[in-house]
This record gives structure tokens, sequence and C-alpha cells, in this order.
């Protein structure tokens, strides 16, 4: 399949929607893109939420961890409204916190912590032992071997174009209803140039971040978020960002899931460049529940 080279390609709009327009101190419109969804994409109310409280602060303060809670679906149709509020500036660290809003109501809000780089202690886990992105199926390959006979959600989610390419390390758990591990591996990479920009690399992380993890916690239990008759959304999300970097190669976003209870899974997440360094943690909790026999 063609693509017009004149439509934007998905990093070129992902980059775009992150552009947010000011429209008065400490406060930002961001828009949505218009791709079929019925809701907005969680991650990319992080990143915009992230984006609106990094241009409240210094260009060398960057920032180290951010905790978010969403309350209400986001409309895609519609702009939301970010509104920063400058909790503290401090000689070493600034605190930020945003709210979005959309039809007058909260739908979504992050706090974020923001650094002057110094030098200290340096130590991280080790990535795991697992094979390339180059030995694994590209998503081409997955569409023209699995996705015939795939359910439509599923092959819904691989036909379309993405800022963020992903290789699975397994695909068992989309075809299959057996039960799992509660532990997945993905490579992922931005499908387009970043800028080299740490405001922008911050916020793509940040969108990327929020991508599989609620799948993970299906895992031991035989099913996944394509799953009809399962309820999904995120219900928190938080981040750590220990190193830099440009996301100009792959990714591994190495994920397991602890504990599932109360309709609820938390899930946790490290990410790796390729040559093993670990530039950022992820934990979330989601609603995993069984919907009501209608």
């Amino acid at each position: 399949m063609t693509r017009d080279t004149e439509k934007p390609t998905a990093m070129e709009t992902l980059l775009s929607t992150l552009d947010l327009e000011p429209i008065e101190v400490d406060i930002f419109r961001g828009r949505s893109p218009q791709v079929g969804w019925q809701r907005v994409f969680g991650g990319q109310v992080i990143a915009q939420a992230l984006m609106a409280a990094q241009r409240t602060v210094e260009r060398e303060r960057t920032v180290h961890s951010l905790h978010a809670y969403f309350m209400r679906p986001g409309d895609p149709s519609v702009p939301i409204v970010y509104q920063v509020e400058r909790i503290r500036d401090g000689s070493s660290f600034n605190t930020r916190r945003v709210v979005a809003i959309q039809h007058g109501k909260a739908i979504f809000a992050l706090s974020s912590s923001f650094q002057v780089e110094e030098p200290g202690f340096d130590h991280q886990i080790a990535m795991p032992d697992v094979p390339v992105p180059e030995k694994l199926l590209d998503e081409q390959q997955i569409a023209a071997q699995f996705l015939a006979n795939a359910p439509a959600p599923i092959r819904k989610y691989w036909e379309r174009e993405r800022p963020i390419e992903i290789r699975p390390i397994s695909l068992t758990h989309y075809f299959s209803d057996k039960k799992l591990d509660p532990v997945q591996h993905v490579w992922v990479r931005a499908t387009g140039p970043v800028p080299d920009d740490r405001y922008y690399q911050a916020a793509i992380l940040a969108y990327l971040s929020d991508m599989t993890l609620l799948d993970t916690s299906l895992h031991p239990h035989g099913t996944s978020i394509f799953d009809q008759m399962i309820q999904v959304a995120s219900l928190d999300h938080s981040m750590w960002f220990h190193r830099p970097t440009k996301l100009d190669d792959w990714l591994l976003y190495t994920q397991d899931s602890p504990s599932a209870s109360g309709a609820r899974g938390l899930t946790r997440g490290s990410l790796f460049t390729k040559d093993g360094l670990l530039i950022a943690s992820v934990a979330q909790e989601g609603l995993i529940r069984k919907r009501a026999n209608e």
C-alpha cells in the first residue's frame, strides 16, 4: 500500500500535536489527530501535559519524574486545555502541576519535577538478553503472516500507521487464549526523525511509555486488550527519566505485572537503548474489568 506523499507522516503529526498553542500565561491548547479513535490515546495526553509543564521551566532544567492520573476519557474531536501551576521553583528542582480540561471538566492531572543536571552516583540493572529487533518480524510481515484471519480490532491496530513502530518478542497473546507469564518484551522506535531537543525527546518517550503496558497485566488470564468482553483503561501513570537519549534507534521496553486484583492490573516497565543503557522506568495501574454479560 502506498502512502500519499503530501500527507504528513504519523511522526510529523505527533510532533505537530506536541507543538502546543499558548493561549494565556501558563495555559496551553492541544489538539488530537483525527484518526478515528473514540477517545484520546493516553500517551498523547501525558506527552502534551509534559510539554506544557516544560514550557514553564528554564531550558537547563530537565524532567526527571512525572506522576499522572486519568480521570475521564479524552474527546479527540475538541481541543484540550492544559493549565500549568508553578508549585515550586528551587535552586535545584522545579515542580509543576498540570490539569487537562475538556468540556469544562478535568480529564487528567499530572505532576512533574525538573532538575538542574549534576554529577552523582551511577548504577543500573542489566538489560534482559532477548533477540535483537532485526531478527523479529516487522509490522508488514506480521500483517502478511497473521492478520488475514485475525479479529477486526487486531487488524485495525496493526494496519494503522503509527509514529512508534513496535516489534514484540512474542505474538502469542494476540492470537491465543493461552495463559502466559506476566512478562513482555517489546522493541520500539520512532518511525521518523525526532528533533534534537530534550523537550520533544522526553515528551515522545512519555508518549510511547503508555503503549502495550496494560496488555502485560492480562497475559496470565489468557486475554488481551482486544478482547471485546474486557474493559480496559489507564488509571495512573508514573515515569522516571534516568538518562537522555535522542530516540534515533530501537529501544527495548521490558515489562512485568506483579499483581492484578480488584479489577486493576499493575505493570512496571524499563526502557533500554539498544546497547543496554537504562533511560527510563515506568509504572502504571490500569482498569481490567470483565464486562457484564449483555
